[in-house]
């Protein structure tokens, strides 16, 4: 009999279920989009509510659009997302989005405390992590009022238990990296309440019930989503990595069971945990590529992300225009939450085309300056970057790519490499699958550079300088 999983994605704009094979067939799916709302001074905000009844409507959908029996239930988040609720479990100020940026206070507080945070776990102290939130929110929020991750919430109002898996509590900056515990250090740091944090649990196992969807089922897989995708794409020795180009853009490589922080400004985290089987990660953000292209489809330089290429390809592979993309900040290896995108480049014939393009070619070097960073702390070479997310239907984006790296860039061939992920994971848990790898698919489209190296190293060394302005601007201040 086949071994069938829902295999939720709850994802920053949409919620996706799938009900997946034991082969990793999909046999149906359902998407729900969700709302972020941008506010003032740099806030992103979610409706909780909004995020649960998407994973069950989602997941109801894809349970009626398929005759065959599902047996468990795989749930990825959207990782370093916060939220406080009331003793009942009712949200009682909406989600902080880890776009969110307002908790920069937190994080100048406690910049002589950053060095020791990243020796903890492993992360820069910046306010894309969860822990920055939380002391934001706890500022905010009255007495009795819990704060946690967004997967923890889901979890309870979901299973009944309060947890976190180990992938999603290493964004935290309040884990301890080697132990993967929390930090009674850490936590004090933030000045948030050890006893209020949920358990922290496998990636993969017997990990609650659920009757939402229906049926009741069991829970046997939770994971934040690039670490999801990092399995689903197959990542799982040492050296292995992969690049999903959603929201935002982010790189993942696989280093192991031992954990290493990194000198060149990545992130250092879990990237699954099951039982005495677990492994890390380096990883690098690049906060704005699919919103990037949102932002150029606003200002009505595109129709459509489907026709990026199309205006794209009517400018010059080398135009001279270059786009730093920083619209909500620089991520890895820059950590600057102050900076602003920039143009250099610009003159009277720079058009649509000319802009289109250095926006997708900013988007593209900011991973390859990521991924040298993950290079230079392994000591080797990656190989090959595999690659998901809706932006990789853009060829001049993928091709971009490859040509910067100089290396191959091979395309998941489903777009939901997540999904598949915490499906994998879910098996495993419920030991369907006697590894984490049963059942994924093969890589699918190759992309081969196209330029010399030469090139590319003229072309990202004029992305650095630029990058190197905008730093400097906000050291000369406002």
């Amino acid at each position: 009999m086949s071994f069938n999983v829902l295999a939720i994605d709850q994802g920053t704009s949409s919620t996706k279920a799938l009900v997946v094979s034991e082969t990793g067939d999909i046999l149906s799916q359902a998407e729900i989009a969700v709302h972020p709302t941008s506010v003032s001074d740099g806030g992103v905000e979610q409706d909780p509510e909004e995020l649960l009844s998407s994973i069950i409507d989602a997941g109801r959908a894809a349970l009626a659009a398929t005759s065959s029996t599902v047996h468990a239930v795989g749930i990825a988040n959207q990782g370093e997302t916060a939220v406080a609720w009331n003793a009942l479990g009712v949200p009682v100020h909406p989600a902080i989005s880890w776009q969110d940026r307002r908790s920069s206070n937190v994080t100048e507080r406690l910049r002589d405390s950053a060095a020791r945070l990243h020796a903890i776990t492993g992360l820069p102290l910046d306010p894309y992590f969860t822990a920055p939130k939380l002391a934001w929110l706890a500022q905010r929020v009255g007495d009795d009022v819990r704060v946690g991750g967004i997967d923890a919430w889901l979890n309870l109002r979901l299973t009944g238990r309060c947890i976190t898996d180990a992938s999603t509590a290493s964004r935290s900056l309040l884990l301890d990296l080697d132990t993967r515990t929390w930090s009674d250090e850490a936590v004090g740091l933030f000045g948030l309440d050890a006893d209020s944090l949920p358990d922290v649990v496998d990636c993969a196992g017997e990990l609650g019930e659920t009757s939402v969807f229906g049926p009741s089922l069991r829970v046997t897989g939770l994971a934040v989503d690039q670490q999801a995708a990092l399995v689903g794409e197959h990542c799982l020795r040492a050296g292995e990595g992969k690049c999903t180009y959603g929201t935002g853009a982010f790189l993942l490589v696989t280093t192991g069971a031992t954990a290493r922080r990194s000198n060149n400004g990545l992130s250092a985290s879990v990237a699954w945990q099951c039982g005495d089987d677990h492994a890390y990660c380096l990883d690098g953000q690049v906060y704005t590529a699919g919103s990037a292209v949102e932002w150029l489809r606003t200002i009505g330089l595109i129709e459509d992300a489907a026709d990026l290429d199309v205006v794209a390809t009517s400018a010059p592979s080398d135009s001279g225009v270059v786009c730093v993309p920083s619209f909500v900040g620089l991520g890895a290896p820059y950590w600057q939450p102050r900076a602003k995108a920039t143009f250099e480049g610009l003159s009277l014939d720079t058009g649509a085309a000319e802009i289109v393009r250095a926006v997708l070619e900013g988007i593209a070097a900011q991973v390859a300056v990521l991924v040298r960073a993950a290079e230079s702390d392994l000591g080797e070479t990656i190989q090959v970057l595999r690659v998901d997310g809706g932006l990789t239907r853009s060829s001049v984006l993928m091709q971009t790519q490859a040509d910067l790296l100089q290396i191959p860039v091979e395309l998941f061939p489903s777009p939901h490499a997540t999904a598949l992920g915490v499906a994998a994971l879910a098996r495993y848990g419920a030991r369907a699958a006697k590894s984490i790898g049963e059942g994924l698919p093969a890589p699918g489209r190759r992309y081969e550079p196209s330029i010399s190296a030469a090139a590319a190293t003229r072309r990202l060394e004029r992305f650095e300088r630029a990058v190197a302005r905008v730093m400097e601007s906000l050291s000369e201040g406002p």
